[in-house]
């Protein structure tokens, strides 16, 4: 029985780096069940044979291809499969990049075939074809290289070069209701390591809102704050998402009133360049 049970779980390994990745081999297999050559063989092989019109097998170098109409063998939750994107796929790829995720809390949850093409584009540095509906401009095509999935404590988003406007920008997952892989064919000044929201890290110092707080030792005993502050470091392309979810008043003479702005952040000056701070809360005329 438990031999048939960690086939299974073998077989489904299988399925979710097909779905998520486009491709599965023996090394793969060997890493994450230290299966021998002749033991992966026999089980990329028993996968084929259960899915053969819609995934190619490739003899020589034992591996499997997701085909052109994949469809998984399992049922895979996209609750669970958050989590396992950020360990089994980076634990498994031979020598590849770590999935390309940053979580924080689960507050929704994108369609799973939508996550799955986008994850393999990523993984593969693809670009792809996507219809997205914005408030603005409603439904339209858009094509997109991705390079980050990103849950920002309210929603999922993608981070991505925008061929449209040129320039990177986030994408709500739940806003996107068709991905099409184009091509690798992927330009320098799209890819990730030129994106400079994402890669610069920027400094973020909050305290105790002045006004709105009368007594400031219990904000800092929330936080943790040390000497009346808390120094937050993390992407200038997440700085405004976290300083909207913590309801920090980013206002310069700290001007926002009500019982949901405890916090302010202080060194309003040093992020000025900070694309993501338009969504922070910030005073309006």
């Amino acid at each position: 029985m438990s031999k048939q049970i960690n086939e299974l779980a073998q077989l489904e390994f299988i399925d979710f780096c097909l779905l998520f990745r486009g491709h599965v081999s023996h090394s793969e297999l060997n890493q994450k069940f230290a299966t021998e050559l002749p033991v992966s063989r026999r089980l990329l092989q028993a996968y084929y044979a259960q899915n053969s019109t819609d995934v190619e097998f490739h003899k020589i170098d034992v591996r499997v291809f997701q085909g052109t109409n994949f469809k998984p063998l399992f049922e895979h939750d996209v609750k669970q499969v958050i989590g396992q994107l950020t360990q089994v796929l980076s634990q498994s790829l031979e020598n590849g990049p770590s999935i390309p995720m940053q979580a924080s809390t689960w507050l929704n949850f994108p369609d799973i075939h939508v996550l799955a093409r986008l994850t393999q584009a990523i993984l593969n540095g693809n670009a792809v074809n996507v219809i997205y509906t914005s408030l603005t401009s409603g439904s339209s095509s858009r094509d997109l290289v991705p390079h980050c999935i990103v849950d920002n404590g309210l929603r999922w988003h993608l981070r991505a070069y925008d061929r449209k406007s040129e320039a990177f920008r986030d994408f709500v997952l739940t806003r996107i209701s068709k991905v099409s892989i184009r091509s690798n064919q992927v330009y320098q000044h799209e890819i990730r390591e030129v994106d400079w929201q994402w890669q610069q890290e920027v400094r973020m110092i909050i305290k105790p809102h002045p006004i709105n707080i009368s007594q400031p030792t219990a904000i800092e005993m929330d936080y943790g704050m040390i000497d009346g502050e808390l120094v937050v470091n993390t992407r200038a392309a997440l700085a405004g998402y976290i300083l909207r979810r913590w309801n920090v008043d980013c206002t310069q003479d700290a001007e926002l009133r009500g019982p949901e702005n405890q916090l302010w952040l202080s060194n309003l000056g040093e992020l000025s360049e900070v694309a993501s701070l338009s969504i922070a809360p910030i005073k309006t005329d």
